[in-house]
């Protein structure tokens, strides 16, 4: 049996008929004005849809279809993706448990002068959302408080509740247990740390910016009064442990493997888990990873099926028909993430959707894949923080009770986010950290199919 067989646009049709039946559902419940429209078909059963559509294409017997599949579920980068989102999910669940989420916002909070409210909601909103790796946890953490205290400084309420989308997706963007730079590292094949800091001169400019403005135009018309707030700074130790580690280039599964613990000791050390709950919360942690557990499962089995039938050579056929140089190439993958982003409204979707194809392309037009990867992860937080109907801007209108629509235009950071973005691409000043340290694409394919070679031989052995 072949590998690949040639380029055929038939073989994306399971992909489209996924996006398709996902999108249709999701608008057809907005316009009928259900609450989180494109929340109530769930994305893994129209990846299954999908999937059925991708095994009745092709010529080849059902089991050797499954093989196919089950190869590309089973690649080790999804399998190490699959396991780094559930050791962030027990972490974010035990450091919430033991009282760090709340310790955090309320530190900020007690810290931040008044009259520069919106800038520090903005900043709270930022470190918590790295530390977390969650822009919905963020959101759902600090809006609350934020909209009581704008409302009685007489501030803007959209403008403050903007100022936390964007922190969250600030740190969304760059938090190395972010689900969003899991799946754009390890689609792409280059570690946390390396994408970080790329990414970090794209996203560093745009946060100035955007606090800059906060400064100058969020300033409340009263000093609102706010209640003393406690916190305990040894319950942030952990979100301060993880970043740290993971910045100076631990192994992510030893780093998120001691936040958990760090956290839970705590937790039994201040009488806020014991023993059981600690366990519980990082069952929890893991269970409620689950949605996107399943769709890399079944995207990176769609992914292996479509390119084995010629979907991405195909795709790449047609698109090197418009992209003629690495920065050409680069527009293409940022444009890829971005329509696929407002399609699926999941920026960890978006990118597990078009990680594939956006590797291929680096590989033709010897883009560097820390760039890829942070292209990947920049221009689906820009337009999954705008877009109207995701569910940072709709949880984030409903516990404020204002208008979805009228939270986008006070988005500021996200805006500024695509400015840089767009300017990177064509004044590569972000690219400064890959020329120090060159990609070899000869040299890393060789040394992986090496690490594949005593793996088999290992394997081998043992049996």
């Amino acid at each position: 049996m072949e590998n690949h067989k040639k380029a055929s646009g038939v073989a994306l049709l399971p992909f489209l008929v996924f996006i398709l039946v996902y999108l249709g559902a999701g608008l057809y419940y907005q316009f009928t004005g259900v609450d989180m429209a494109f929340y109530q078909f769930p994305i893994v059963t129209a990846a299954f849809i999908g999937l059925i559509l991708a095994f009745c294409l092709g010529k080849e017997s059902l089991n050797e279809k499954f093989h196919i599949f089950a190869k590309g579920a089973g690649n080790e980068d999804v399998l190490t993706m699959l396991t780094v989102y559930m050791l962030a999910g027990a972490f974010s669940a035990v450091a919430s448990a033991m009282g760090g989420r709340d310790s955090v916002v309320n530190l900020g909070l007690s810290v931040i002068p008044v009259q520069f409210l919106a800038a520090g909601i903005f900043i709270i909103s930022a470190f918590m959302g790295t530390a977390t790796g969650t822009s919905m946890g963020t959101i759902g953490a600090i809006v609350p408080i934020a909209v009581g205290v704008a409302q009685g400084g007489n501030l803007s309420v959209p403008l403050v509740v903007g100022a936390c989308i964007g922190g969250a997706m600030f740190g969304d963007n760059l938090s190395m247990i972010s689900d969003t730079t899991i799946a754009a590292t390890r689609s792409q094949g280059c570690e946390m740390r390396d994408k970080f800091r790329v990414n970090l001169l794209i996203a560093l400019p745009a946060a100035v910016i955007t606090l800059v403005l906060l400064l100058i135009f969020g300033r409340p018309e009263g000093a609102p009064a706010i209640e003393n707030l406690s916190y305990s700074f040894i319950k942030i130790l952990p979100y301060l442990l993880v970043l740290v580690l993971a910045l100076i280039g631990i192994n992510v599964f030893l780093v998120l493997t001691l936040g958990i613990f760090a956290a839970g000791i705590i937790g039994m050390i201040t009488g806020d888990l014991t023993i059981p709950t600690f366990a519980q919360n990082i069952w929890g942690g893991i269970t409620g990873m689950d949605e996107v557990f399943y769709l890399s499962l079944l995207t990176g089995g769609l992914a292996a099926l479509t390119t084995h039938n010629g979907g991405i050579a195909w795709l790449i056929e047609k698109l090197s028909k418009v992209m003629k140089s690495k920065r050409s190439a680069q527009v293409g993958i940022a444009a890829l993430a971005s329509v696929t982003d407002c399609a699926v409204a999941n920026n960890t979707v978006a990118i597990i959707i078009s990680g594939k194809v956006s590797n291929d392309i680096s590989r033709e037009y010897d883009v560097d894949p820390r760039r890829t990867a942070s292209l990947l992860d920049v221009f689906s937080c820009v337009f999954q923080g705008l877009i109207p109907y995701g569910a940072q801007t709709l949880t984030a209108a409903a516990l404020a009770g204002i208008a979805p629509m009228s939270i986008v235009p006070n988005i500021w950071y996200c805006f500024l986010l695509a400015v840089f973005g767009v300017i990177s691409i064509f004044v590569p000043y972000a690219d400064r950290t890959c020329r120090k340290n060159p990609w070899n694409w000869e040299y890393n394919v060789a040394q992986s199919g090496v690490e594949a070679k005593k793996k088999e031989l290992a394997a081998e052995a043992n049996d």
